[in-house]
C-alpha cells in the first residue's frame, strides 16, 4: 500500500506540472480581449468596529492591502508574522490562539486539513473565486477548494549579488560549492527535495535511506553556509552579508526592486526547483469567521491581487488581474516569475505524506544539529 502511495504521488506531480505550471501566463498570452475589471470593491455591511486577526509570512502582502480594508469595513486588522510553516502549524496545534486567517504553502494543506486544523469554507461567501485561474483551484492538495485559496505563486531559487559572484549562476551546485558566505532557508522539506533531486533521487521520497542521502549531501556542501535564514535570506544578501541564498522569487524581486539597481539577480537553476502556491485558510478556532471570508474576497479582486503581485515580486493565479493588464509588463516578462517551457518542464512540486513528516523533521532537525545552527 505504501508503494503503491508513492507511485501515485510521482503520477500526480507529473499531472500537476503540465496543469499548473503558471498557466496563468500562458493562458494570458492566448487572451485576446481585455475583460471588465468591474466597480471598486465594496465591503459587505455590517463589519463596522469588528478585528481580523491575520498571521501571514513576513513579506507576502501589499504595502496598503490591509489598511486599505480598513478603511472600506470600517474594521481592525491586528496582523502577527511567522517565519516557517512548521512555525505556524505547531502554533495551532497548541491550540488557535485567535487567528482568522493563516497563509501554509501548498504542501502543508492537506496536513492541516488531515490534522482539523482548518475551517471549511463558504465559497458563496467569496464571489471574487472567480477570477481564478480554473488551473489553479481543485489542486490534489484541497481537491474542491474547501478549506484554502490559492493566493500567490512562486518558484524556490538562487538569488546573488553579481558584484561578488564572479560568472552568472546556472546551477545549484555553483550554489553549494561557493567559496565564500552563503544562507539556506529555514524550510527543511525545500533543502532536503533539493539535496534528494541533486543525488538523482525523488525530490519527494519517503524513504529512509533516500533521506540518509540527502542529509550527508547537505553536511558535505555546508562549509560555507553561514547561517539559516529565517525567511529573510534576502535581507541577508542585500546587507552584504552573504553573497548568494536560497528563497522564493518574489523575497528577491523586492530587494531588486528596492535598491533600484543591477547588484542582485535570481535564477532557476538549470537541474530544476519546486515550483510553490502560497494558500490562503480560516484556522479551526477563528475569532471571525465570517469577516474573514470577506478579507479572502477582496483579496481576490483583481485590482488588489494586481497590487499585491506587483508589490511583493510573486506572480498572481488571478487570471482576471492578468487578462486586464494590472500586472506590471516587466513582471509578466521575466521568465523568473513567469517561467518559459523548457524551465516549466524542470518545476516540481513538493508533495507530502504524512507518514513520513516525522521522519522529514527528524533529519532536518539532525542537519542543524550537526552544523552548529
Amino acid at each position: 500500500m505504501r508503494l503503491q502511495k508513492k507511485k501515485v504521488y510521482k503520477l500526480v506531480a507529473v499531472l500537476l506540472i503540465g496543469l499548473l505550471a503558471f498557466g496563468a501566463a500562458v493562458v494570458a498570452q492566448e487572451t485576446s480581449s481585455t475583460p471588465e475589471v468591474g466597480e471598486p470593491w465594496a465591503c459587505p455591511e455590517g463589519h463596522e468596529g469588528e478585528t481580523l486577526n491575520i498571521y501571514n509570512w513576513s513579506t507576502y502582502i501589499g504595502e496598503n492591502t490591509v489598511a486599505d480594508f480598513e478603511a472600506l469595513c470600517g474594521v481592525t486588522v491586528v496582523y502577527d508574522v511567522y517565519d516557517s510553516n512548521d512555525t505556524m502549524i505547531s502554533r495551532l496545534r497548541q491550540g488557535n490562539p485567535g487567528y482568522d486567517l493563516v497563509v501554509p504553502s501548498d504542501y502543508a494543506v492537506p496536513q492541516m486539513i488531515e490534522e482539523g486544523l482548518l475551517e471549511p469554507l463558504n465559497l458563496d461567501n467569496i464571489p471574487n473565486f472567480k477570477n481564478l485561474n480554473p488551473n489553479f483551484v481543485s489542486t490534489i492538495y484541497d481537491p474542491d477548494n474547501a478549506y484554502a485559496l490559492p493566493y500567490l505563486l512562486g518558484t524556490a531559487g538562487l538569488g546573488y549579488n553579481v558584484n561578488t559572484v564572479d560568472e552568472p549562476v546556472t546551477s545549484w551546485m555553483e550554489f553549494f560549492e561557493h567559496d565564500g558566505p552563503v544562507a539556506w532557508t529555514e524550510d527543511g522539506r525545500l533543502m532536503l527535495s533539493l539535496a534528494l533531486m541533486l543525488s538523482g533521487l525523488d525530490p519527494n521520497s519517503s524513504e529512509p535511506e533516500d533521506l540518509e542521502v540527502a542529509k550527508q549531501f547537505l553536511l558535505d556542501h555546508s562549509d560555507n553556509v553561514v547561517t539559516i535564514a529565517q525567511d529573510d535570506g534576502q535581507e541577508l544578501l542585500a546587507r552584504g552579508e552573504v553573497d548568494m541564498a536560497i528563497d522564493y522569487d518574489g523575497d528577491f524581486f523586492q530587494i531588486i526592486a528596492d535598491c533600484e539597481c543591477e547588484d542582485y539577480a535570481y535564477v532557476i537553476p538549470e537541474e530544476g526547483t519546486p515550483i510553490s502556491s502560497g494558500f490562503i485558510a480560516i484556522p479551526t478556532g477563528a475569532q471571525n469567521h465570517e469577516l474573514a471570508e470577506v478579507f479572502l474576497d477582496y483579496l481576490l479582486d483583481p485590482r488588489v491581487a494586481a497590487d499585491i503581485s506587483n508589490y511583493v515580486g510573486y506572480s498572481t493565479p488571478n487570471q482576471v488581474a492578468i487578462d486586464a493588464g494590472l500586472i506590471d509588463e516587466e513582471m509578466l516578462a521575466n521568465k523568473g516569475l513567469y517561467p518559459d517551457e523548457e524551465t516549466k518542464a524542470k518545476l516540481y512540486f513538493i508533495l507530502v505524506d504524512p507518514d513520513s513528516e516525522q521522519l522529514y523533521n527528524d533529519t532536518w532537525d539532525e542537519i542543524k544539529a550537526e552544523m552548529g545552527q
